[in-house]
């Protein structure tokens, strides 16, 4: 989406009742909020600078999964929940950066409702990177950590 889109979408909210639109596309989200009748929302889209523009969109990078090493396997949460590195308190964690883990070894739990969901590895490979601290809240589809393979 560029700048040009973006103004054609402004424009047309701007003649609706429509207050807040949110919109996500790949790697950006877009989130166009109309103000209360202020003059710089009556001007007309066409005679705002492209900067005037950005102040009136907001775009927020996503959390985004590409990077350069295609051997890196995001391990993501199936669920909301509560992430746990180890099975209890005091507990060691199922795996630590560094470690080596197999296909279908436990790698953290996650609590969802008073259950608790094990998360096992879909790759064999290396722990490179801790996304999440114990206890933390995480959304479905966070990634939790990276495995090299």
């Amino acid at each position: 989406m560029d700048i040009k889109d973006i103004k054609d979408l402004i424009t047309i909210i701007n003649s609706t009742d429509i207050e807040t639109v949110e919109i996500q596309k790949s790697d950006i989200r877009i989130m166009i909020t109309k103000g209360n009748g202020t003059s710089s929302n009556t001007q007309k889209i066409d005679q705002l600078a492209d900067q005037e523009i950005v102040k009136e969109v907001k775009v927020v990078e996503k959390d985004t999964d590409t990077t350069a090493d295609d051997n890196i396997y995001m391990v993501r949460s199936p669920m909301v929940g509560t992430f746990y590195a180890s099975s209890s308190p005091g507990a060691a964690p199922f795996v630590k950066v560094g470690d080596k883990v197999e296909h279908g070894q436990t790698l953290c739990i996650v609590e969802a409702m008073k259950t608790m969901n094990e998360i096992e590895s879909e790759v064999s490979g290396q722990v490179v990177e801790m996304l999440v601290s114990d206890e933390d809240i995480v959304e479905y589809g966070q990634a939790l950590m990276k495995v090299r393979r």
